[in-house]
């Protein structure tokens, strides 16, 4: 009895506005199916770290240390994001890749952001990933970098990828006109041959892996998990890797993490500024792959839809999707969903290779 009272002794105001925080998660998770692999044990794992004197920090600390600590987790995710592409959109129109470099442009932004308001560089650096929309890449360029705010980056990139129904659609009407929301694209599907999506997967990694050493990891995962998928002759392995590990990962990570959400370290002001920070990095680099769009109209005989530009963030595939809803809001008879999604997987890749370029930069300064 005498420790049962001593719990309720210990509890602070803090723990339970993390209970509520918690509890939040788990409703987005829930009911409006918000990343719910990932909020619904992280939301859970939020408010079991919060409990006064309880066992469960130092249980998932050593999950920690054996999943995330090691980037052993980010990485096996890869593995099954991989498996889930479908590289033929892109293939069949390699331009496309340019409009992933583009939208890139606010993670680079939102570095020079971040550092002017005081963050270490590692932890501007880490900040700055959420604009990639991946995930995984914010954990594993955290981590590289031992990031103070781990957890507040996970929360913000999980939570801006979920958000990109609502926040890529006010982005892109800002900066576009509704004729340049109509304009209708031509497309031919090529046909890829399999030889073709074999190599693909094997020749991005040589090549990025050159270009940038540090993102070798990060690419490689995603290109072997592509390469399960492509191969043919794994395919029980391939549908393991899109279904089982990737869910199962999901859930070990979001638990994991939550280690990260307690209360005397999360409820910071540093956290709300990189909520801030990482809207700024999500709205601008939508911003920067729209205006690559303007601007190749400026000289293109058969003028582009700048709304793919803006899927050429990593948040795959539900910002091809809804750049393709947008476009048939406007026009019932406007299909561009084949481009966005070529513009969607570019994404997927040069995210990979940003967060790979932004690690060359800042470690060896850190």
């Amino acid at each position: 009895m005498t420790q049962i009272f001593g719990n309720f002794a210990d509890l602070t105001v803090q723990m339970v506005i993390m209970w509520i925080i918690g509890a939040i998660m788990i409703y987005l998770a829930i009911r409006k199916e918000m990343e719910p692999t990932l909020l619904l044990p992280m939301g859970f794992g939020c408010i079991l770290c919060n409990m006064p004197n309880s066992g469960m920090v130092h249980t998932l600390e050593i999950l920690f240390q054996a999943g995330v600590d090691n980037e052993l987790f980010p990485l096996l995710l890869f593995i099954g994001i991989g498996a889930m592409i479908d590289f033929g959109p892109l293939l069949a129109d390699p331009k496309l890749l340019l409009f992933g470099a583009a939208a890139q442009f606010g993670i680079f932004f939102t570095l020079s952001m971040a550092s002017l308001l005081g963050f270490e560089l590692r932890d501007a650096a880490s900040i700055a990933i959420i604009g990639a929309a991946d995930g995984p890449t914010s954990i594993f360029v955290a981590q590289t970098l031992k990031s103070n705010y781990t957890a507040a980056i996970i929360v913000a990139a999980y939570s801006y990828m979920a958000l990109v129904p609502i926040v890529q659609p006010f982005c892109i009407k800002l900066v576009t006109t509704k004729e340049e929301r109509m304009i209708k694209m031509e497309y031919t599907p090529g046909k890829i041959n399999k030889t073709t999506r074999i190599l693909f997967p094997i020749v991005v990694s040589i090549i990025a892996s050159l270009v940038a050493p540090d993102s070798a990891a990060l690419v490689g995962f995603l290109m072997f998990g592509n390469l399960l998928r492509e191969c043919g002759v794994l395919r029980s392995l391939s549908e393991a890797a899109q279904n089982q590990l990737a869910n199962l990962v999901s859930l070990l990570l979001g638990l994991t993490v939550a280690v990260r959400m307690q209360a005397e370290s999360f409820l910071v002001p540093e956290t709300l500024m990189i909520l801030g920070l990482g809207l700024i990095a999500f709205m601008f680099d939508t911003f920067g792959g729209v205006f690559f769009g303007k601007f190749i109209n400026l000289f293109a005989k058969k003028k582009i839809n700048p709304m793919i530009g803006a899927a050429g963030i990593s948040a795959f595939p539900m910002s091809s999707r809804v750049i393709a809803k947008m476009a048939r809001d406007e026009d019932p008879y406007n299909f561009i969903l084949m481009q966005a999604a070529g513009a969607n997987v570019a994404g997927q890749v040069a995210s990979v290779i940003a967060g790979g370029l932004i690690l060359a930069m800042v470690a060896p300064l850190v």
